[in-house]
């Protein structure tokens, strides 16, 4: 038996999770769910799986749903500590982290300190904290699972990886090629200055959430994604390549020292990576499409540009500063998707906001510790809005 808890469980990877666990049968069951505010999907999910404990974080959507629990699940207050205390439950065997953005980072780390494994698809913490999450995880005995495609792939092809600390591979590993779909304006010539958020959330392979699926058409997405697989994985810069493959279908690949290299492929869902984070280091039959490579018939690769894409280049900027930039860089993004998902900025500001408030920001570089992670995080959203208000960030060059 494997006792399952879901935090963001009606974000596309919660809802991706539970399609997984409902085919996987008795031996996996879910014991604690976690939402925001999505009450009707969440009363539908509680009323399913029939968790022991469930948590919204909306005080509104906490008063909708707390005379609706089915007997036996017990609904706890809508705050950060229901979130840190499922996260750290002692009778789970796994935590799923699908939350969005930085409130993923004290449910992460308390998992952790409980010693979990984790089933991580929130990389804003592995961008904020990287290497000391993983010093957290090795101190802990904690391991982290990636969920997302590619970092999923990259574990995969790592076949004699530690997942605790992932330094078995290091002399063995020539390049890893981090693939992305180039979002819905990898082949667009017209201008990005004009673009609307209806064009931007019009992916043309993954059904994703609204933010991670802005943050895959300015490509900020691989670059978080860069970030944490070399937290993650341990890996330096220099082995790191970004590869644009539209259709989707290789999710990432590790080279060897020998030349060798290993990809992993299949149909662009999401339910794969996420099964696999589950039922690991198992493998069982998925919900999920197989891949007909009669039907694929071609594979394109392309390399990314990193001028007509700047947050890209923002991100890989913020990892070599280290210190507190990449922490400042996570925050950033997540208020400048949030006010062009509002309208209130072109889909170029995006990255001059970042850049106006990473030039702004001063700090020396190194590791940081957790606290100052979680710090720089609120200094960067203060200072993003300062910067929105007073229309500054209109000035940046890149």
């Amino acid at each position: 038996m494997k006792n399952i808890v879901i935090l963001g469980s009606t974000g596309s990877i919660g809802t991706s999770s539970l399609s997984c666990i409902a085919g996987l049968g008795a031996d996996y069951r879910v014991i604690g769910l976690t939402a925001n505010n999505n009450v009707d999907l969440f009363l539908k999910q509680i009323h399913a799986f029939k968790p022991r404990f469930a948590a919204l974080m909306n005080p509104q959507a906490y008063e909708q749903v707390k005379d609706q629990m089915p007997k036996g699940t017990r609904l706890l207050p809508p705050e950060m500590e229901s979130f840190t205390f499922l996260a750290s439950l002692p009778s789970a065997d796994l935590v799923i982290n699908g939350l969005v953005g930085a409130v993923g980072f004290m449910p992460l780390i308390s998992a952790i300190k409980a010693g979990k494994t984790i089933a991580l698809a929130n990389k804003e913490p592995m961008v904020m904290a990287g290497k000391t999450i993983m010093e957290e995880c090795q101190r802990w005995e904690a391991a982290i699972i990636p969920v997302d495609s590619e970092p999923s792939a990259i574990f995969q092809c790592l076949t004699d990886a530690d997942e605790t600390t992932y330094n078995k591979m290091q002399d063995r590993i020539s390049r890893v090629f981090l693939t992305a779909s180039g979002g819905p304006f990898a082949k667009r010539k017209a201008a990005l200055s004009t673009v609307t958020p209806q064009e931007a959330l019009k992916h043309p392979r993954w059904k994703m959430g609204k933010k991670i699926t802005i943050d895959s058409a300015t490509l900020m997405n691989k670059g978080f994604e860069a970030i944490e697989i070399m937290n993650l994985f341990n890996l330096p810069e220099e082995k790191v390549q970004i590869v644009i493959h539209p259709q989707s279908i290789i999710h990432s690949a590790v080279e060897y020292v020998d030349g060798s290299i290993l990809a992993q492929m299949g149909a662009p869902d999401m339910r794969l990576p996420i099964q696999y984070a589950i039922t690991y280091p198992e493998r069982k039959p998925s919900p999920a499409q197989k891949l007909n490579l009669f039907e694929v018939a071609k594979l394109e690769f392309m390399e990314p540009d990193f001028e007509r894409f700047p947050c890209l280049s923002l991100a890989f900027e913020a990892y070599r500063l280290g210190g507190i930039y990449p922490a400042v860089l996570s925050a950033v993004d997540e208020v400048a998707v949030d006010s062009f998902l509002k309208e209130e900025i072109k889909f170029t500001d995006i990255p001059k906001l970042i850049y106006t408030v990473l030039k702004n920001t001063h700090s020396g570089g190194g590791k940081v510790n957790l606290n100052q992670a979680a710090e720089a995080d609120a200094m960067a959203r203060e200072a993003a809005l300062v910067s929105l208000q007073s229309k500054s960030y209109r000035k940046a060059i890149i």
